[in-house]
């Protein structure tokens, strides 16, 4: 297996950076990790993590622990066609989100993103 490892000026490093408009975050960008034994080892831990933690909420119901049931519900598991990509030598990839709502925040000037989501979900208190 031979691949192109290359995630930024260094290996092993992501690079990241936000970009921020009158001291408010507008967007948030990173290179992606193209390691595929190291992504592959991310994938497990954090499917093992998973099934541990969904295994500790079965254990434990409590009324207390409905509200975060849902975080632990579903299954995760091994993105076998993404790694076969980076096994292949799929081309260095980068991410970049830049959300309408921290666009509206900056024209609008407000200073909660609150204040610009349309459907904003607020947590029961009790």
């Amino acid at each position: 297996m031979n691949a192109v490892v290359y995630t930024g000026s260094y290996a092993g490093l992501t690079e990241r950076f936000e970009l921020f408009i009158c001291g408010r975050e507008i967007g948030n960008a990173f290179s992606e990790l193209t390691d595929p034994i190291d992504q592959r080892s991310r994938f497990e831990n954090q499917i093992k993590q998973h099934n541990a933690k969904r295994a500790a909420r079965a254990k434990v119901k409590s009324t207390e622990d409905q509200g975060d049931e849902d975080d632990y519900s579903y299954e995760v598991c091994l993105d076998e066609d993404f790694l076969t990509s980076l096994e292949y030598g799929m081309p260095p990839a980068s991410g970049m989100g830049l959300g309408i709502d921290r666009l509206v925040m900056l024209l609008t000037n407000s200073a909660s993103i609150r204040d610009v989501i349309a459907f904003p979900v607020l947590k029961i208190q009790q």
